[in-house]
């Protein structure tokens, strides 16, 4: 646990330290979190930008920008995600709830409050909340190539 709120910590504070963070409380509203839930259930959702900031001195190996973005997603009782991947390395810590984490070619893993996770840049996946009666919510850090989308859908 402490492992992972030092990644967490990290993730977070990164941007501050090479002061590059434009620390802005809102920022543009992010699109939903896509869904394939049906009508009837409500989808999970995005929360505008808690932080946006381009890391200076950072580059992708292509030579390219790179730039971060911290939000807090809600999952209402009984939602997922669509498939999709995020084209940077997410950091996750759970709010409140519990989410499932279903990465292709791994079995699916369950996080409750108080517990975080990395997921690679690239991994396809869907979340979902893992109780029918429970909302959750977990804040996401991603750390992108600059102007990137923070997630993409994947078929």
């Amino acid at each position: 646990m402490n492992k992972i709120c030092n990644t967490l910590a990290l993730g977070i504070l990164l941007p501050s330290m090479l002061g590059a963070c434009s620390a802005v409380a809102v920022a543009q509203p992010a699109p939903s979190t896509p869904s394939t839930t049906a009508a009837s259930e409500p989808a999970p959702t995005r929360e505008p930008a808690l932080l946006e900031g381009k890391l200076d001195g950072l580059k992708t190996a292509d030579g390219k920008g790179v730039d971060s973005v911290m939000y807090i997603a809600n999952f209402p009782p009984g939602s997922y995600s669509a498939r999709h991947a995020h084209p940077g390395w997410e950091y996750n810590y759970i709010l409140k709830g519990s989410v499932t984490f279903e990465v292709v070619g791994k079995p699916p893993f369950t996080l409750k409050a108080g517990e975080g996770m990395y997921n690679p840049r690239g991994n396809t996946h869907t979340v979902r909340n893992a109780s029918k009666t429970e909302p959750a919510q977990l804040v996401s850090v991603l750390v992108k190539e600059e102007g990137a989308p923070v997630a993409v859908n994947v078929p």
